[in-house]
């Protein structure tokens, strides 16, 4: 099944510098070639260099190396880094039903659990109340 993949301006800017020309296999790969014994699909290596897909766990550790501030462990994890463009669309004004379609959740009180709008968001839209700021 294929699916459309929408990548904002920065992330298109970045593609082709990861993609260095190549046509077809995963996007994501590890800087080696399966170990020995380790049987993949077609679909999980590369089939110019033979490098694997990255896994889950290798994309996890990376993030956290290079969003870590005190130490290993204390970075992003892939969660939190999807949810925060969550919140970030919805302070910027995403209705419900879109963030409910790029996160792909199905109901939505699943993507209320992953929205946490900032104390400034909060303070910001609480400022709309105030007697004298609109015009009447």
């Amino acid at each position: 099944m294929l699916e459309t993949v929408y990548w904002d301006a920065g992330t298109a800017r970045l593609l082709p510098r990861l993609l260095k020309g190549r046509t077809r296999g995963p996007v994501f790969l590890t800087h080696r070639r399966p170990g020995p014994g380790k049987v993949l699909g077609s679909r999980d290596t590369c089939p110019d260099t033979e490098l694997a897909r990255l896994s889950y766990g290798q994309a996890r550790a990376l993030l956290d190396a290079h969003t870590a501030l005190q130490g290993p462990g204390t970075g992003w994890d892939l969660d939190e880094f999807r949810h925060s463009a969550l919140t970030h669309l919805g302070e910027a004004g995403a209705s419900l039903l879109l963030l409910m379609a790029k996160s792909r959740h199905k109901k939505p009180e699943n993507v209320r659990r992953y929205f946490k709008p900032s104390a400034e968001a909060i303070a910001e839209v609480t400022s709309l109340l105030a007697p004298g700021d609109r015009q009447r």
